[in-house]
């Protein structure tokens, strides 16, 4: 990926930062459970890249960063503090946060704590309460059955990456690289904080939400249901709908680039 990057300390991990050359407002792009920051290639050596400030950087035990000392750290509270240090770090907490997948959560969860942020993005994550209503939130996929495994198989890292395009597309190398790299212990660790109801109840998050909050999602999405976040109550949902991105699925910033691109800018311009 075209960026400079640097590690940090940060809290208890050393931490990969990445940033492109524009100097428009900061946007922090973060990635998804056992990717890295490179998914977000087509944006950073893109048009986007030049024209703002992107800043993405790799989770513990995720990418160039390193992995965590403690178990506990992979959580969603434990993801959330890093993002908020990793921001303050930098002097950027008055930025736009987009999560994709399992950083729609820790951008919801940290959100409290982001009371500069311009205004907040997810797609691919379901907001969900406490007992989470998976069932209604999620799709049936095979891969689902794999996002709290520790050790994957390559084969099982590509079932588990499946779905996060259009049925039937290959899955790009550097999602399964991504995926193999992976701390063997993020996964389980992560899947019994959730367990062990270590979150916040996002219903009650976006509910009380004063900033801005736009919702994508990829009109082939195999993961996430478009009809239960519909049926959210957000009061400050950007333009009053979720933006449906055509031709795209869960990883609809890859699939589709230039819409993503497009949806991202508006919003950046209007919240900033």
């Amino acid at each position: 990926m075209q960026a400079h990057m640097t590690r940090i300390p940060i809290l208890r991990h050393q931490i990969a930062v990445y940033h492109s050359p524009g100097n428009g407002p900061a946007i922090f792009l973060l990635h998804g459970n056992s990717t890295s920051s490179r998914i977000f290639q087509p944006q950073f050596e893109g048009p986007l890249g030049q024209k703002f400030h992107l800043v993405a950087f790799d989770y513990p035990g995720h990418g160039e960063s390193s992995d965590a000392a403690e178990r506990s750290d992979y959580s969603l509270p434990g993801l959330a503090e890093v993002l908020v240090e990793v921001a303050r770090h930098a002097g950027l907490e008055a930025s736009v946060f987009v999560g994709f997948s399992l950083s729609g959560h820790v951008v919801l969860e940290a959100s409290g704590r982001l009371a500069q942020a311009r205004g907040f993005m997810i797609y691919g994550a379901p907001p969900v309460g406490k007992p989470p209503a998976m069932e209604q939130a999620f799709l049936p996929h095979a891969g689902m059955g794999l996002l709290f495994q520790g050790k994957l198989s390559p084969s099982e890292a590509e079932t588990l990456e499946s779905g996060s395009f259009n049925p039937g597309t290959p899955v790009p190398a550097q999602f399964l690289e991504d995926c193999l790299r992976t701390d063997v212990n993020w996964r389980g660790s992560f899947g019994e904080s959730i367990a062990q109801g270590r979150y916040g109840d996002e219903l009650e998050i976006i509910a009380a939400l004063r900033q801005p909050l736009a919702v994508l999602h990829g009109a082939n999405e195999q993961l996430v249901s478009l009809d239960y976040i519909r049926s959210l109550n957000i009061p400050t949902l950007w333009r009053g709908q979720v933006q449906v991105v055509p031709g795209a699925g869960h990883a609809l910033h890859w699939e589709a680039p230039e819409t993503f691109a497009a949806l991202l800018e508006e919003f950046v311009t209007e919240v900033a």
